[in-house]
């Protein structure tokens, strides 16, 4: 046996028994999200501060969407995600984290409750629960994680592996850009998406706005169980 089928040998070996801390996680992370209720998913930077203006529409957007009585499920680090706790429970909602095992910018922020503060060691099993366990998603402006959860939610949503939900990006000044590129590349240059998936989200620059956008969504909708 050669050197390189021998550690290709070990590498399968271990990647069999990491199938059981995979399992682990969903459990877990199933059986305690399982018993909270209607939730928001709130996704943005890590990076943001708490002086700067879309850190502080976080914690507005989630303390009103808490005091309509949704609970709040952020990636449980600083920045956006703080701030989304923060608001979660000044409106005296729910405030979920679902931290990531990360080896820079991610510690769990103070305003998580104890009890739905979930840590992480695989990204895709954090995303599952992000999506399986949100009746909508506010996204502010972010980085490359935050574009990957947004659009995870609008492929399964256009896929039709998960029910319609709401998705709502907050600030016009940084998606517009975006969102031009979607519209001329993606639909009218390539042809890759259908005109109606661009109503699949909505761009507002208020917490008002968002919070009346899900509230009108679920005038013609069944606010019910992801699961």
């Amino acid at each position: 046996m050669n050197r390189f089928h021998k550690d290709w040998t070990e590498i399968k070996t271990n990647d069999s028994w990491a199938i059981f801390k995979i399992m682990s996680e969903f459990v877990e992370g199933y059986e305690r999200m399982s018993k909270i209720g209607p939730c928001i998913s709130i996704f943005g930077s890590a990076r943001t501060k708490p002086d700067n203006k879309y850190y502080q529409l976080g914690v507005e957007v989630a303390r009103k969407f808490a005091e309509n009585g949704y609970g709040i499920i952020t990636g449980g680090g600083p920045g956006i995600m703080e701030a989304g706790n923060k608001g979660a429970q000044e409106g005296n909602g729910k405030s979920v984290g679902l931290n990531i095992d990360l080896p820079f910018e991610q510690n769990h922020n103070p305003y998580i409750d104890q009890e739905h503060n979930l840590e992480f060691d695989y990204f895709f099993v954090r995303k599952v629960i992000f999506v399986k366990y949100a009746q909508g998603f506010v996204i502010l402006p972010g980085g490359l994680g935050t574009i990957d959860e947004l659009f995870e939610a609008l492929t399964l949503i256009q896929t039709k592996k998960i029910s319609r939900r709401p998705v709502v990006l907050i600030g016009h000044k940084y998606w517009d850009g975006l969102i031009e590129w979607i519209k001329e590349a993606m639909l009218e240059q390539e042809h890759n998406i259908s005109p109606e998936d661009l109503d699949l989200f909505k761009v507002v620059d208020t917490a008002d706005e968002a919070v009346t956008y899900v509230d009108d969504f679920f005038k013609n909708h069944d606010l019910k169980p992801n699961f």
